[in-house]
């Protein structure tokens, strides 16, 4: 096989690879569906805020209730806002 050949074969391999990588489970948004109100403050165990990276363009808020269930807020609504000013 030319040396053409092998560079060729290599650069088509890296791009499968690469873009393979951009859909792995562990590189996308957490959120698929938002909720627009929270729970009671007493239910809540914790709260996550995740910045906008390369692989989620958005910011997500994740809550987790004592019960362990999780849920995602919808960082735009002007509760959300609030209550994350308070929490800063």
């Amino acid at each position: 096989m030319s040396n053409i050949m092998k560079v060729l074969l290599l650069l088509a391999v890296m791009v499968c690879i690469s873009k393979a990588q951009l859909y792995e489970p562990g590189q996308q948004c957490l959120c698929r569906r938002v909720r627009g109100r929270m729970a009671p403050r007493s239910e809540v165990k914790d709260i996550q805020l995740y910045k906008a990276t390369i692989f989620c363009n958005k910011v997500e808020i994740v809550v987790t209730l004592n019960s362990g269930f999780r849920y995602c807020l919808n960082p735009t609504l002007k509760g959300v806002k609030n209550l994350l000013a308070k929490i800063m």
